[in-house]
């Protein structure tokens, strides 16, 4: 049975009424509900209720793990009471051993570079190959500690792990520059304010040339052009792919895609790692992107808008995965003409303004598809946008999400009154409910019309307390969304041990707060939040009404430490969103008992049958 905690009653309560229960009696003589008389039609329902509870509780983590997906593991750990920031190669999508990272410095030194330097980036460009494969994050780092590394993005081949992207050219009766084609270069660092034009003559007599620019964020613009100095003319199709050798290290759930994605026709296709390995899976389109996507970082190759590609992911030879797309017709150059294509590369973090930004300004298509919304994306932007405007009113994300419930509960106050309202009815109309059951114990279907009678008689909606609940799941699931989503909130401090909001609680009883050296298994890494809300929901259903049935009450005191165990492996700042809740509630309980006081009366019970 579920409970509306706006009312306070149990939103079940009225329903099951409509159903009615037999009158037979069991007596329990053992256990906890020794000296309970039980009907029948409970006693099945409890025991149903017990066998689901247990396989919740012991079957959650893997529910959960496909279901619900973890945010990201907690940055820190509490060791002898004292947090500390924890190694987390997760964040890194080229992370790999310490010899590797040696390795990789190395592979960098053997190559002519242009250096890449902006607010936000540093890097550099492979003069072998024209290649991006050199590239951090600066504003990024993998853990919350002080001198934690910033988040590498591309990696070059050769080094574990490679990932770069390439801008070249195809074509017939011309010999285009290949891998291993060393491009001389305009200048020895390329960042917002000093561009950089790559440059390589062919044998047959054409001048290949790339200029590349930057913004102060992650978009490069990339221009190809082609000059034929040859006697013939030539066909060339320009191309554009992100390589990458191994998967993401994040878990791709339904509830957040991470792996391939190409933007075709006005839609994105968040396509899967399995079905790359089954074939190559192309998209033709005018106007859309192709790359990989992380949980909170993004590589793509963007085409002219304006011109019909085709875009494809697919596995290379040496099996490493592949990202690219080429015109779906080549391009003729006269001799001593030239032609210029332009396009777009994006190595960077997943910020929704800016991704809306880019699209807007850009013309990019559906650019703002790299962050997987999903079908709640119509609740879920809101929120976000208004969470972010407290953040930036306040300075803490923590008081801010306590700010947004604030503002929800606010909203659904008048449901609130009307619903309490109704149950109010509901709750003077029992005991006549009572007396047609008792009537018509031996005929349902009669039973089940004259409580739909007394119903319509006294304008009574039995369904009233499951509203607020209604309303809220799509909030509560939506602001999950965000917090797994969004890397806005990512390592966001609200209190004390409280580093990360979108992580959940390090501060685990178990181990008596990090002073034991051992972790609990998931279903019991309780912390204590998921505590707090616990205790929250338990003073919660106290303060409402007791139900009728002796059942019922047991569920119930079940129910707030079944909740804790089920809430303790998500994000601090949902649980905080949800305690906040249950206090506003309680504070709204009381002000509408104020107003319907014959809530708080109990309801008196039906005359045994003599």
């Amino acid at each position: 049975m579920e409970r509306s905690r706006a009312a306070g009653l149990p939103c079940g309560a009225s329903c099951a009424a409509i159903h009615g229960a037999g009158t037979a009696t069991i007596p329990c003589h053992d256990g906890p509900f020794r000296g309970i008389s039980v009907k029948k039609d409970d006693q099945k329902n409890f025991v149903i209720f017990a066998v689901l509870a247990a396989l919740i509780l012991f079957g959650w983590p893997q529910i959960a793990h496909w279901f619900f997906p973890q945010q990201q593991p907690a940055p820190v750990r509490i060791e002898g009471g004292k947090t500390k920031p924890v190694a987390n190669p997760g964040a890194d999508p080229t992370a790999d051993s310490p010899k590797a990272l040696r390795d990789r410095q190395l592979v960098i030194a053997e190559t002519p570079r242009v250096a890449i330097e902006t607010p936000k980036l540093r890097g550099s460009i492979n003069l072998k190959g024209a290649r991006f494969d050199d590239l951090v994050l600066v504003q990024y780092a993998e853990t919350v500690a002080k001198n934690s590394p910033p988040i590498r993005l591309l990696s070059p081949s050769g080094a574990k792990g490679n990932y770069f992207a390439e801008f070249g050219w195809q074509g017939a009766g011309v010999q285009a520059p290949g891998p291993d084609t060393i491009w001389q270069a305009s200048g020895t660092k390329l960042t917002p304010t000093t561009p950089v034009t790559l440059s390589a003559q062919s044998a047959t007599g054409q001048v290949f040339r790339i200029e590349l620019s930057v913004d102060a964020n992650y978009m490069f613009n990339v221009r190809q052009t082609v000059a034929n100095l040859g006697t013939s003319p030539v066909s060339v199709t320009p191309y554009a792919l992100v390589s990458r050798a191994e998967k993401s290290t994040d878990v791709d759930q339904w509830a957040a895609h991470v792996g391939p994605i190409a933007v075709a026709q006005g839609g994105a296709n968040y396509v899967n790692y399995k079905d790359v390995d089954a074939g190559p899976q192309g998209f033709s389109t005018t106007g859309g992107w192709v790359g990989y996507t992380d949980h909170y970082w993004l590589t793509a190759v963007v085409p002219d808008q304006r011109m019909p590609v085709q875009l494809q992911q697919r596995q290379t030879p040496t099996k490493s995965y592949q990202a690219d797309y080429q015109l779906a017709s080549p391009l003729s150059v006269a001799p001593g003409k030239k032609i210029t294509y332009s396009s777009h590369f994006f190595a960077g973090a997943k910020e929704v303004k800016l991704l809306e930004d880019y699209q807007d300004k850009l013309g990019i298509a559906k650019f703002d598809r790299a962050i997987d919304w999903g079908w709640f994306g119509i609740i879920e932007q809101p929120i976000f946008y208004y969470l972010d405007w407290l953040f930036r009113m306040v300075g803490n994300f923590g008081v801010a999400i306590i700010l947004l419930t604030i503002t929800i509960r606010g909203l659904l106050f008048p449901i609130a009154q009307r619903q309490f309202a109704s149950m109010a009815k509901m709750r003077a109309v029992q005991p006549k409910m009572k007396a047609l059951q008792e009537r018509h114990k031996d005929d349902k279907t009669r039973q089940q019309q004259e409580i739909m009678k007394l119903y319509k008689e006294e304008k009574v909606n039995p369904l009233a307390g499951c509203l607020p609940i209604l309303l809220q799941i799509p909030i509560m699931f939506a602001l999950y969304k965000v917090l797994l989503l969004t890397i806005e909130m990512r390592h966001q401090p609200f209190v004390a041990w409280i580093r990360d909001l979108s992580a959940p609680d390090p501060l685990l009883v178990l181990n008596l707060f990090g002073l034991l050296n051992f972790t609990p298994p998931s279903f019991l890494a309780i912390g204590v939040v998921p505590i707090l809300l616990g205790i929250s929901m338990f003073f919660q259903f106290k303060l409402n009404p007791a139900p009728m049935d002796d059942m019922q009450k047991q569920i119930f005191s079940i129910m707030p430490w079944m909740l804790m165990f089920l809430m303790a492996p998500f994000a601090v700042g949902l649980q905080v969103y949800w305690i906040t809740s249950n206090v506003l509630t309680m504070a709204q309980q009381w002000l509408l008992y104020q107003q319907h006081p014959a809530l708080k009366e109990p309801v008196k019970k039906e005359a045994k049958a003599k």
